[in-house]
């Protein structure tokens, strides 16, 4: 273990620039075992050198609001020997990860993308369909993705592909804080292609927008002014009219006015958007537009009937 602990320490910093959606300020690196970093940093043979001296080090818990376990971290990182190393050793694939993140290591392997460690976790006897924590189903407080909403959101098509195939459920309802569907993660993020493949498979264009700062799919497509699929999912029947936002008080309009897209706000008001609509709280789309600087948006809204006062308006969304 000594050997180990010296291999370890000889190593150059750990680069802490981690996508946003995995890992964000706060690394919590004083709490992470000599396992937990050396499967972060794919040193195998520190890894192996662990195992033989400490075999019930693989399935030591992650720590601190976004730890992880050996696992989970080499999953996210794409060690593949490694994870291979720590399954074989006895690695817990249903472990959660730290406080906020709550994801297994499925979700973190599906959300970087990583067929084959995904495959190898499926015949493991890791669930489709779980959420986290551990193997549960139910819907997680804060940010929980299933596998297939990991990957939808981040455009891994080929995940996408592999899980619905084995039953992924499409319709997988999002957590009530920030959550997103399938569909809503796909469409704010444009990946029209997963949109399509899910749609065909069934995905409820008009799911319900996450309790607090949820996004119906229209809403996300517009907010980010992604008008392809904004027409795609109008086509599938998609609810102009549908409430979401940070507090679910807003419509699509509201935020195709807050991101500023004056072509997706002239599409929504053809096929219906009422453009002095208040949603819940009486904000119009003109007071959105001119709330993020949006000139154009404003004079569009105006040209197309919109009445009212520019000020007094808040983020809905962002």
């Amino acid at each position: 273990m000594a050997r180990a602990e010296e291999h370890l320490n000889s190593l150059p910093p750990i680069d802490v620039a981690y996508d946003p959606s995995i890992l964000t300020e706060d690394t919590d690196e004083d709490s992470w075992t000599p396992l937990q970093l050396a499967s972060r940093r794919g040193d195998i043979q520190t890894v192996k050198d662990i195992l033989t001296t400490n075999a019930s080090a693989v399935n030591d818990p992650a720590h601190g609001y976004y730890g992880q376990t050996a696992l989970q971290t080499a999953c996210i990182h794409g060690h593949e020997e490694i994870a291979q190393l720590l399954v074989d050793a006895g690695a817990d694939i249903h472990f959660s990860g730290g406080n906020n993140m709550q994801r297994n290591a499925l979700q973190f392997a599906c959300g970087q993308g990583n067929l084959t460690i995904a495959k190898m976790l499926l015949a493991h006897g890791a669930e489709v369909n779980t959420r986290g924590p551990g193997s549960s189903t139910t819907v997680t407080r804060y940010n929980g993705r299933t596998a297939l909403q990991a990957a939808s959101e981040r455009g891994h098509t080929h995940i996408v592909l592999h899980l619905l195939a084995l039953g992924a459920e499409v319709n997988a309802p999002p957590s009530p804080n920030a959550g997103l569907t399938a569909l809503q993660g796909a469409s704010a993020n444009g990946f029209t292609d997963i949109v399509h493949t899910l749609l065909e498979h069934g995905a409820d264009v008009n799911a319900t927008a996450a309790r607090h700062k949820g996004k119906t799919a229209l809403q996300a497509a517009c907010l980010r002014g992604h008008l392809g699929i904004v027409d795609v999912l109008l086509g599938a029947g998609a609810d102009v009219h549908a409430l979401g936002g940070k507090s679910g008080d807003a419509t699509a309009l509201h935020a195709a006015a807050e991101g500023g897209h004056v072509d997706v706000v002239r599409r929504l008001v053809s096929v219906g958007a009422d453009v002095n609509d208040g949603g819940g709280r009486g904000q119009s789309p003109i007071q959105s537009a001119a709330r993020g600087g949006h000139e154009d948006v404003v004079r569009v809204l105006r040209e197309l009937g919109g009445v009212g006062r520019m000020g007094g308006g808040r983020e809905l969304f962002s």
